[in-house]
């Protein structure tokens, strides 16, 4: 098939994988699952990441001229506290990029709709490209596509959950509705839920605790990096129509005589 880039505003990846760098045992770990995983895109939360002299573990020195680093507003409950964050990271990163979260329920993690419909207005008018992470509502998605969002993030479940896609439905009408890349956040456990995310149509995934907390980290980012391969060609290829009932897989025309 002809090549297939992940087309992201102006940006292009080779790889549909994206993953986060929080919650594994060491940087060598986080190192080794990033390579295995062939992602190009890492997430990166500005309010937990260590700059200069601050003290903790210095993610960014083992990031910067591997990957395309994808600040984060991981944290935040308010708009202005995601612009806030979003207007550091660019200026310490130096890029346009930001992955938008305003979580609005601390039980469950899910973002706060309209505040992030607000940030990201307010964000885009102020130059950024804005990737949101969002629930599964499809005319959430469709609104922050039309404001200017080059990608939508909707979850396929909780964060941190690993439950995998609970809402199909909702997702292929995602998909219909909206003309920019749909990457599924939040609750891709294993790499069978990124097979499905992009057989579905989806244009990637995002995920970090289904690898990072997997029983062999290094193993489930090789096998989710296949699972993408294998989900996006399937796609591509078109599956089969289903059927209620069964029919014959040889030809019944010009069967040999009893």
């Amino acid at each position: 098939m002809s090549p297939d880039p992940l087309q992201i505003g102006e940006f292009s990846f080779g790889s549909r994988v994206m993953l986060g760098t929080g919650k594994y045992e060491s940087l060598d770990q986080m190192d080794a699952a990033l390579a295995a995983s062939g992602t190009e895109v890492v997430t990166v939360a500005v309010r937990r990441v260590k700059f200069g002299d601050q003290p903790g573990p210095d993610i960014l020195s083992r990031l910067e001229g591997k990957y395309t680093i994808l600040p984060n507003t991981a944290g935040c409950t308010t708009a202005a506290e995601a612009v806030r964050t979003a207007r550091l990271a660019r200026e310490i990163l130096d890029t346009p990029l930001v992955k938008l979260e305003v979580i609005g329920c601390p039980k469950t993690l899910y973002p706060d709709s309209a505040a992030t419909l607000e940030a990201a207005k307010t964000l885009i008018d102020d130059g950024f490209v804005v990737l949101p992470y969002i629930t599964d509502d499809p005319v959430a998605c469709q609104r922050l596509a039309d404001m200017g969002c080059p990608a939508v993030m909707p979850l396929g479940a909780p964060i941190g959950s690993g439950l995998g896609i609970q809402n199909p439905a909702n997702l292929r009408i995602i998909l219909e509705l909206v003309d920019v890349p749909v990457i599924v956040d939040a609750g891709v456990g294993t790499a069978s839920d990124v097979a499905v995310a992009l057989e579905l149509g989806a244009a990637g995934v995002l995920l970090n605790t289904g690898v990072a907390k997997a029983g062999d980290p290094i193993a489930m980012a090789t096998a989710v990096r296949h699972a993408a391969e294998a989900g996006r060609l399937a796609y591509r290829a078109g599956r089969m129509p289903r059927r209620l009932y069964a029919t014959s897989s040889s030809p019944l025309d010009g069967l040999i005589a009893d």
